[in-house]
């Protein structure tokens, strides 16, 4: 069974084709400036990487010329487009419809009445998904939810305190995003560990992070909320904000609510405090320059994680390990140490040689970084979102 697995942006279709008799990635490509008159196209297969330009006007046709791409009698690996089973995708939120899901005009639906909470996410999902289906029937399109992981949290942990009819008649709640990678982190720590007892919390920090506890492969509670601009200070969203303070903002502003919250959704976040970037190595290198504000975005952003991590270490009652995972995860070294430190009475204790050198990092790039004192392991481990995606669509299509 081969299953295309897509991620979408408004102008943008990249995607990976997984074998799912092995999980080989056979492929990867994707469509930039979908819609311009010179959309940049790429494929990679076996390691040789292809690069053209062509007119792609909407995400139906950029479906058509990855297919075109993989079916290629010299340099594809497909014999026919009808090889694909599935695309799948990694959907961020359908409200009332969650898990795994065929796509249908129900399914789309449930995610627009999402739209005012995941304003960058679902139109352009909504659109392309609405748009494949027309064009390309012949192929399922499978939606798996961002929340669906979260689905195992109890209510107590995911309950607003605002009045009943609200959570029953809106669906508002704590719903949870970064399903897919969290999913993705809890299992493969367990197997790297060999248990599947652990208590993990799972720090994807990335563009967009968050926080997940996860208990015997079940997420417990995460710091995402209704919408994916809440929880941790994101790149340019706002994170965790007293909606009291929107009356004075639009008073004192003179912006309109859809204006104020347009602003806190791309002007806040990193980007909002330095003043300069949104971008992590960015506001680090203006840091290390002097930058006062940039120093306090990153201040403020491993604040909140920390403030996070411990409330989660006392839900689960302690960490068998904390994994960190997304790019900066994986890749700040400066990050990890200063979320770690003086943690030695919470039994958790990070090696600055092997946090900044490590000399165990396997092939898939994982590596632990705790000090042998530690009680708690800390590892580093790449998160792969979209096997789970095809994993997911692949036993949702078996099932039927």
């Amino acid at each position: 069974m081969m299953i295309l697995v897509a991620n979408l942006g408004s102008t943008s279709f990249k995607y990976r084709l997984f074998n799912m008799a092995n999980e080989q990635q056979l492929a990867r490509g994707g469509v930039e400036r979908i819609g311009s008159p010179q959309s940049a196209c790429f494929v990679e297969i076996g390691g040789k990487r292809t690069e053209i330009t062509a007119e792609v006007p909407d995400h139906a046709v950029a479906v058509r010329q990855c297919l075109d791409q993989l079916t290629h009698p010299e340099s594809g690996c497909l014999q026919a487009a009808s090889d694909v089973s599935a695309i799948g995708f990694k959907a961020v939120h359908g409200g009332r419809v969650s898990g795994v899901q065929l796509v249908t005009p129900d399914v789309l639906q449930a995610m627009s009445e999402m739209n005012l909470v995941a304003p960058a996410h679902n139109p352009p999902y909504i659109a392309a998904m609405r748009l494949l289906s027309e064009k390309l029937p012949e192929i399922p399109l499978v939606a798996a939810f961002e929340t669906g992981f979260h689905q195992t949290i109890p209510a107590r942990l995911k309950t607003y305190a605002i009045p009943k009819r609200w959570t029953e008649d809106f669906q508002i709640r704590k719903w949870g995003f970064h399903g897919a990678s969290h999913r993705y982190i809890g299992g493969r720590i367990a197997q790297i560990l060999g248990r599947s007892d652990l208590r993990v919390i799972s720090c994807h920090l990335g563009g967009s992070s968050s926080l997940c506890a996860i208990r015997n492969g079940e997420s417990v509670a995460t710091t995402m909320g209704m919408s994916p601009q809440t929880g941790l200070p994101q790149n340019n969203r706002v994170g965790d904000f007293d909606p009291f303070a929107l009356p004075l903002i639009m008073e004192r502003t003179g912006k309109s609510l859809t204006e104020v919250l347009e602003t806190l959704g791309n002007q806040g976040g990193l980007l909002g405090i330095s003043g300069n970037s949104g971008d992590i190595r960015d506001v680090e290198a203006a840091a290390a320059a002097g930058d006062v504000d940039s120093q306090l975005a990153l201040d403020v952003y491993t604040s909140e994680i920390r403030r996070h991590l411990g409330g989660l270490l006392v839900e689960l009652g302690g960490a068998d390990v904390i994994v960190f995972t997304g790019g900066i995860g994986e890749n700040g070294s400066a990050i990890r140490q200063t979320v770690c430190q003086d943690l030695g009475e919470l039994g958790i204790a990070l090696c600055s040689d092997k946090n900044t050198s490590p000399t165990d990092r396997s092939e898939q790039g994982e590596f632990s970084l705790h000090a042998d004192a530690s009680r708690t392991q800390i590892w580093v481990v790449p998160t792969n979102e979209e096997i789970v995606v095809a994993r997911q669509a692949k036993q949702l299509l078996e099932s039927r």
